[in-house]
């Protein structure tokens, strides 16, 4: 698809790879609208890239349902979803509550879906559309202490495949894409340190690969890809 001028909506779009997405977009040439929960670092990351903040709960229907139409409203419609918004939480199944469950489900799954579905109805009504969804590699292959990240995941790609097949007759491409670990914040706010190298992937690494394949001409789409750090041995 044609980048320049392209109306692009991004969730959980205040850091990490949310952010380096709406950044490469808007290298490219989009508008972009950022979606997140917390209105300060939502506002400077707003100002830092020249993007539309927007300051929404997306796993809150009527906060999901007036972002994507306030979008629609400001530009005109809508090319872009890209599905990034998502948070885990990782313990052993005999310690894990319902609660903690839900609160996953209700960002990574239920967030999504409610997006998607709002997007989906500008998609079909201008025969056109773009759907990212930011999955994992954790949704290929489950891991200990996973419940809760890994099934979320497995939900979205499985989601993903279901939306793929109704929106196809429709123009709208569906792209479901599997970071494996990558440089962000999403493991210190859990408390869970990582101490990362050069080796692991930046979030810059995944921005570069949706923009990539959004820019394929409109006539194919990749459905499903993951991208994995090289993690070469040292030698010597």
């Amino acid at each position: 698809m044609e980048l320049q001028g392209a109306k692009a909506l991004v969730t959980g779009g205040s850091e990490g790879i949310g952010f380096a997405i709406g950044e490469r977009l808007i290298e490219e040439g989009a508008d972009v609208g950022l979606v997140a929960r917390r209105a300060d670092p939502l506002e400077r990351a707003a100002e830092k890239l020249g993007a539309h903040a927007i300051r929404a709960d997306i796993g809150v229907e009527e906060q999901a349902v007036a972002a994507v139409r306030g979008f629609v409203d400001r530009h005109g419609r809508l090319d872009i979803l890209v599905n990034n918004a998502g948070f885990g939480i990782f313990k052993p199944l005999v310690e894990m509550e319902l609660e903690e469950l839900e609160s996953v489900f209700r960002t990574n799954v239920f967030g999504a879906f409610l997006m998607a579905r709002e997007a989906a109805k500008q998609f079909v009504s201008q025969r056109s559309g773009h759907l990212v969804n930011i999955a994992s590699t954790s949704g290929l292959s489950g891991g200990k202490q996973g419940t809760a990240y890994c099934s979320s995941k497995f939900a979205l790609r499985g989601m993903g495949e279901c939306w793929r097949a109704e929106l196809r007759p429709h123009n709208v491409r569906v792209i479901t894409v599997n970071p494996s670990e990558v440089q962000t914040p999403f493991f210190d706010k859990l408390g869970m340190h990582r101490d990362y190298s050069d080796k692991k992937l930046r979030a810059r690494d995944i921005a570069d690969a949706v923009v990539g394949a959004l820019r394929m001409d409109n006539r194919g789409f990749l459905p499903e890809f993951s991208v994995w750090a090289t993690n070469p041995w040292d030698e010597g």
